[in-house]
């Protein structure tokens, strides 16, 4: 049987009194309620004397399995690791503990319920010589449609307490498990809360909805979003402490699977926010960098995500976290060996070593291919632009060929090239590129840098425009300032305003008259191309930059 923990604020404790308490260590409950008198009496008694409030974490086999002493006022209750949460499931554990001055619930006593999904969470009153009386406890409710977070059992003596405790508990959590069954099989994606703090109103409400493409892109379900308004965000938990209990409890009440913030987090801050909950967390830059993994088809692809992620992760490994300060090793060596920690460290420093030096290897093919390229003098024209704005579509309709496109976020990151043929014999190289995104991380930037500096080469560049966006000029701005980034700032370029057929006539007449050198298309409509045709020829072959070549 595993050691009851010990814990809380033992400080200034007799050798006696800490003797007293020790003596809790894996006691039993002998009592078909949800706790024995004997026990109750004796941690109200040593409540008294301390003057602390004393809470006891008992199992459903009836044994105390921590012990935790707090003030006169509030417990705080440790890391529950050996207790770990199942989805759909109640901890396992109850929490009774001692109030002194006949308070109710505290606000605190319901967010541990809550939060820590405990089977119960009950407050002891004694009276003045330390009997215990009355008992009160509250549980948590299955999903309902009030929304309703717990309930309370009628407050009663020590001595007429429920029935079969046990079998309460039960027929609570198989309820629970039937009704988050049905919201998972009306929800068959894993589902998430969004969380963002932006500086103003309209900057949240923009970012928020990019957000949720960028979840749905992913393949989870939005159940729900938050945002504030602030200057700064919270140095510890990105969102006040108040605020992101409020939360949590209600992702455990819709049975959400992630928390994901817009905001990028700090590893200290994952952590802060991991310690209070055993929800995934994530913030935008893993959520990009987990549909880049998603969505990578060639072997570049795949090694650029992977080393992205892995630098990531390296600063996040948590020399806090128990499961990697484990030692291992040291049999028939020199000192104790290496830590679970250095271990995992050493191993992706490694791995990160080896991806770098085949992108190298790689990096040398491409330049070899290029050589080619400029040999046979084919003309390049890439296609760039905000993700989602019809890039791949336009590919296909005017090679066409089928590459995969869909209405999402960075749905194809792979460069794709196809060969466009002209009158007069003349060919060029259409390639599609992975699509644009505000803030991109930095990750990121590096692991797609080469990729992008692919453009170098390009003798036109076609910025596709999703015109049915009513954000797609602070798209524009994005991608000027990506490219602007990559030196291609005075790179030839066609502006091809998309998804015409989504908007009416007035706004195309207005946005012509702050982009009368755009062209206005529907990637769908082959018959829309005429004029981009027309332009793409104009430029490149204005100066008899034509080939002859053999295919």
């Amino acid at each position: 049987m595993e050691a009851t923990i010990l814990s809380g604020n033992l400080e200034n404790l007799r050798a006696s009194q800490l003797n007293q308490l020790k003596k809790l260590e894996k006691r039993k409950s002998f009592s078909k309620g949800i706790i024995s008198f004997d026990l109750a009496k004796y941690i109200t008694g040593l409540s008294l004397e301390l003057n602390r409030q004393i809470g006891l974490l008992i199992d459903r086999q009836n044994i105390v399995r921590f012990v935790v002493l707090g003030t006169n006022k509030e417990i705080v209750i440790p890391i529950l690791k050996r207790f770990g949460l199942i989805p759909g499931k109640l901890r396992g554990l109850r929490l009774v503990h001692t109030h002194l001055y006949g308070e109710d619930f505290t606000d605190d006593d319901i967010t541990d319920l809550a939060l820590l999904r405990l089977d119960s969470l009950s407050i002891l009153h004694s009276s003045e010589n330390g009997e215990p009386e009355k008992l009160k406890t509250a549980y948590l409710l299955p999903p309902n449609p009030e929304n309703k977070i717990y309930d309370t059992l009628a407050e009663t003596s020590i001595h007429n307490q429920i029935d079969d405790y046990i079998s309460f508990v039960s027929s609570l959590e198989k309820e629970m498990q039937e009704k988050s069954q049905v919201l998972k099989n009306n929800n068959p994606f894993p589902s998430a809360i969004l969380v963002g703090i932006y500086p103003n109103k309209k900057e949240a409400s923009d970012k928020m909805a990019e957000l949720k493409e960028l979840t749905e892109s992913a393949m989870l379900m939005v159940l729900d979003t938050y945002t504030q308004i602030k200057q700064e965000i919270h140095p510890k938990y990105v969102i006040g402490p108040g605020r992101l209990k409020e939360i949590l409890i209600k992702a455990m009440q819709l049975s959400a699977d992630f928390l994901i913030f817009d905001n990028v987090l700090s590893p200290a801050q994952a952590k802060n926010i991991s310690d209070m909950t055993e929800l995934k967390i994530l913030d935008r830059t893993q959520l990009i960098l987990d549909i880049f993994a998603r969505r990578a088809k060639s072997n570049e692809g795949k090694l650029r995500v992977e080393l992205a992620q892995l630098k990531h992760i390296l600063p996040r490994l948590s020399v806090r976290d128990d499961s990697l300060s484990r030692l291992t090793g040291g049999i028939g060596g020199r000192g104790p060996g290496e830590t679970k920690l250095e271990i995992d460290r050493r191993r992706i420093n490694d791995r990160i070593a080896f991806l770098s030096k085949k992108l190298k290897e790689i990096e040398r093919v491409r330049i070899t291919q290029k050589s080619r390229r400029i040999k046979n003098r084919l003309p390049i024209v890439s296609i760039i632009g905000y993700t989602n704005a019809g890039k791949s579509t336009l590919l296909n309709s005017l090679t066409n060929s089928e590459i995969f496109a869909d209405n999402l976020m960075f749905a194809t990151l792979d460069t794709s090239s196809k060969r466009l043929r002209f009158p007069k014999e003349r060919e060029v190289i259409i390639t599609d590129t992975v699509g644009f995104i505000r803030d991109l991380p930095e990750n990121l930037k590096g692991a797609f840098k080469s990729t992008l500096e692919e453009l170098n080469d390009s003798d036109l560049l076609l910025h596709v425009i999703d015109i049915s966006n009513e954000n797609f000029e602070k798209h524009i701005a994005s991608v000027n300032n990506i490219l602007d980034e990559l030196g291609l700032g005075d790179k030839p370029r066609i502006i091809v305003f998309n998804k015409v057929d989504k908007v009416d006539s007035e706004l195309i007449d207005n946005i012509k008259n702050f982009y009368p050198e755009a062209i206005f298309i529907s990637a769908l409509n082959r018959s829309s191309f005429d004029l981009l045709l027309e332009e793409i020829q104009l430029i490149l072959f204005k100066e008899g930059k034509n080939v002859d070549i053999t295919y």
